[in-house]
């Protein structure tokens, strides 16, 4: 199914079970991110469960061609994952440089894989599964300004983003932003600061900004808060 489309329940009695990713990035740098979606997606009605084993993605590796490395990673997360993904279990993440993976490049790397079909199938969004979830969301009285990530403007949309934030009757805007410059790792090679910072000053910081002190900022990946964070 396309993001928003129904989800089979996977069978277990009393209640449905979904796959939360948590990145290298929220489980050592934001964990309190992680654990915020894993008390909604409960809230919600849904049995949370983490991989058993310590799984990744594989995207860092792209940026230094190991693309053979990454594949195995891959093979990894359907092997561990496979009783999961066979039952329509859906995998729910928070970063877009990881979800990407598992829609795009999983399916170029291992083409003939029928399980990684069904992945990527089953991979969404946080705001993407959420939203079409029937639930009474509180109303929350703030401004905000939202930073699409590249990848999931890419992929995925943002429309589920500004959908919830809808839901949750906030005045939010979302930026006409292009990268925020850091790009993963690009922007903390020294070589490449100069012109990460320039492309964040093209458009991102200025908004930034330009918006009142009690703005929130809204921005799903990693290195774009940290870009924003650092930048502004």
């Amino acid at each position: 199914p396309k993001p928003g489309a129904p989800i089979p329940d996977a069978p277990i009695p009393g209640g449905r079970k979904l796959i939360l990713w948590v990145d290298t990035f929220s489980d050592h740098f934001s964990p309190e991110i992680a654990a915020a979606a894993a008390d909604v997606l409960t809230q919600l009605g849904w049995q949370v469960v983490l991989p058993k084993k310590r799984l990744c993605c594989g995207r860092p590796l792209y940026d230094f061609g190991l693309l053979e490395r990454a594949r195995e990673l891959l093979v990894n997360v359907l092997d561990d994952l496979a009783d999961d993904i066979a039952a329509g279990v859906p995998l729910v993440g928070l970063e877009p440089g990881c979800l990407s993976v598992f829609k795009d490049e999983l399916l170029k790397q291992l083409p003939d894989h029928a399980q990684a079909r069904r992945l990527s199938a089953q991979t969404f969004l946080f705001s993407d599964f959420v939203v079409r979830e029937p639930f009474d969301w509180p109303k929350l009285d703030a401004e905000v300004v939202v930073h699409g990530h590249c990848h999931q403007k890419a992929l995925f949309g943002m429309q589920g983003d500004t959908a919830l934030l809808e839901r949750l009757g906030v005045k939010w805007k979302l930026l006409d932003t292009g990268c925020c410059g850091m790009a993963g790792s690009f922007g903390f090679n020294a070589e490449h600061h100069a012109l990460s910072e320039k492309i964040g000053e093209d458009t991102l910081f200025p908004a930034i900004r330009s918006a009142a002190a009690h703005t929130i900022v809204l921005a799903d990946g990693f290195s774009c808060r940290e870009q924003i964070e650092q930048g502004t």
